[in-house]
């Protein structure tokens, strides 16, 4: 028996997609702010404007990696949004610093989100161009060649990767967020 369909005035149970979601297909640079998502914030520029492509500046956050002790989901929510702010805090810096290197380029659609780096990245990965990040990002493991995020991707993405590689020339970095 098919039922009624529900009352415009009744709430939707399917949360509004995020605009991200509906961004027209691109480049998608992984920020976080480290010197490894800087130099891939700078290629992902210059790869837009050969491609004649939008650039998207993709920032996640993901606040409690373990999950939420019972009773604190409160202070943990408050906790996350200043953590999101401070990234796109970052991220703005970043591309004001990365910018200038390309002139007459559009600046490009900054999104940040709350939630793992790779699931994020790996669901854009569906539906845009190219993926582009550092070989490694804000991880405690400094001496591995691949970070985490990066060896997801490469393994994982729908799309290509473009993984730039850590700069060993003493030239200076694209920015300086601090």
């Amino acid at each position: 028996m098919p039922t009624a369909p529900p009352s415009p005035s009744a709430p939707s149970s399917t949360p509004a997609p995020h605009p991200f979601t509906t961004a027209p297909p691109g480049i998608v640079v992984g920020v976080d702010g480290s010197d490894g998502s800087l130099w891939a914030l700078d290629r992902a520029f210059t790869e837009a404007a050969a491609l004649s492509l939008p650039l998207h500046v993709l920032s996640a956050v993901n606040p409690s990696p373990a999950g939420f002790a019972p009773g604190v989901a409160e202070l943990a929510e408050e906790s996350a949004e200043r953590l999101l702010r401070g990234m796109c805090e970052v991220t703005e810096r970043a591309i004001a610093g990365v910018a200038p290197r390309h002139p007459g380029a559009p600046m490009p659609a900054l999104f940040a989100l709350l939630g793992n780096p790779i699931d994020t990245l790996l669901e854009a990965s569906a539906r845009h161009h190219t993926l582009v990040v550092g070989a490694r990002g804000n991880g405690g493991f400094r001496r591995l060649l691949l970070g985490s995020v990066a060896s997801a991707l490469v393994h994982h993405a729908a799309c290509p990767v473009l993984l730039v590689p850590a700069r060993n020339t003493p030239i200076e970095a694209p920015v300086d967020i601090t």
